[in-house]
């Protein structure tokens, strides 16, 4: 059975980092296209990062220049690296997996098949 776990969620004050990990379990092979999505308070889900095999990358408008995404050597999993975090980047961080058509969080234009149960981020003074 898939399985996606994350972990690193934390509190952190504005300007801070933290990195998140996602730990992807029970494939007979590595997840080709694993992602980052968050949902703030009141917020609609919003994609933060997506990265293939491959090493191909997609970010959210809002996070450009300030997270990271990778994955390990073995692909199994994924990290996001958060810099200069602000308070609205507050919410639950999800891990998912499975993207079709494309491996992208970029406007909607794919669904993820596999989910994570979250992960929290607080940032706050």
């Amino acid at each position: 059975q898939v399985h996606l776990l994350e972990s690193g969620g934390d509190s952190v004050q504005p300007g801070g980092s933290l990195r998140l990990s996602c730990e992807a379990s029970g494939y007979t092979d590595s997840p080709y296209c694993m992602g980052w999505f968050r949902q703030g308070t009141g917020k609609e889900r919003e994609g933060v990062a997506s990265m293939d095999r491959l090493g191909r990358t997609t970010y959210g408008d809002s996070v450009k220049g300030r997270f990271t995404v990778s994955r390990d050597n073995n692909q199994t999993i994924l990290y996001l690296q958060m810099d200069r975090l602000k308070p609205e980047d507050s919410g639950e961080y999800y891990c998912a997996a499975e993207a079709v058509p494309w491996c992208t969080v970029i406007g909607g234009r794919s669904q993820w098949r596999k989910w994570g149960q979250g992960t929290q981020v607080t940032v706050s003074s």
